[in-house]
């Protein structure tokens, strides 16, 4: 075995299955999806530490805890198909990708867009298909969605991702009343009109720009204020 797997190996068993995440499916994804090839290659030596890392447009790779424990949360199936919010460089659309059939991700910017499609395409993750968009309005052309996973921060759960949601689907976001600081809560369709909602804690999220989100200078987008 070669040193950088080496690292992602012991990634996984210290920072990740020693803090509670025990699936074995999300340990292996996280052990299989090489982080080192999603972030700049001037913070490669950097890849493994358990914290974000900076990318282009200036946004964050989430720290490789964040992005199990949330992968985990969703209790995917081989059978499911995803939507990710928000998908920078393209490293936990890779990671769930591992874990169920079909994963749509949307970027609002096409800088990150155009170069996670095409590290996903390098690497082979082809069941991932990248989209430019506004991802708090979700993704309609291919909903309804078995799970939805928003890595950015909104000030509440867009409406439009739990319109999205097929029976007995997930959504796991952070959400919090003022950008960067939030509670991880995953929400499930049990019913037509019925959702339920868990909180999983404490965690930091660059903010979710958009529609159903924030605006870019940190006050809720308009479309919250309406009657």
């Amino acid at each position: 075995m070669d040193e950088t797997s080496l690292a992602r190996d012991r990634m996984v068993e210290e920072q990740i299955a020693r803090r509670g995440v025990q699936a074995p499916a999300v340990l292996a994804a996280m052990r299989t999806v090489p982080r080192e090839s999603f972030v700049p290659e001037e913070l490669r030596r950097h890849a493994h530490e358990d914290r974000p890392l900076p990318i282009a447009a200036g946004q964050t790779i989430s720290q490789p805890f964040v992005v199990a424990l949330m992968a985990e949360a969703l209790a995917l199936r081989p059978t499911d198909r995803v939507l990710e919010v928000g998908a920078g460089s393209g490293y936990a659309a890779a990671v769930l990708s591992r874990l169920a059939a079909q994963v749509h991700a949307v970027e609002r910017y096409a800088e990150l867009a155009a170069s996670a499609a095409g590290r996903l395409r390098e690497l082979g993750y082809d069941n991932v298909e990248l989209h430019i968009g506004d991802g708090t309005t979700g993704w309609p052309a291919a909903a309804p969605f078995d799970a939805i996973l928003v890595s950015a921060g909104g000030p509440a759960v867009p409406p439009a991702l739990t319109d999205q949601l097929a029976p007995d689907g997930r959504l796991v976001i952070p959400v919090g009343e003022t950008p960067g600081d939030q509670r991880l809560l995953r929400v499930t369709r049990n019913g037509p009109a019925t959702l339920s909602q868990e909180d999983l804690g404490a965690v930091r999220f660059v903010p979710l720009i958009g529609a159903q989100g924030w605006t870019e200078d940190g006050r809720r987008a308009a479309e919250w204020l309406r009657p």
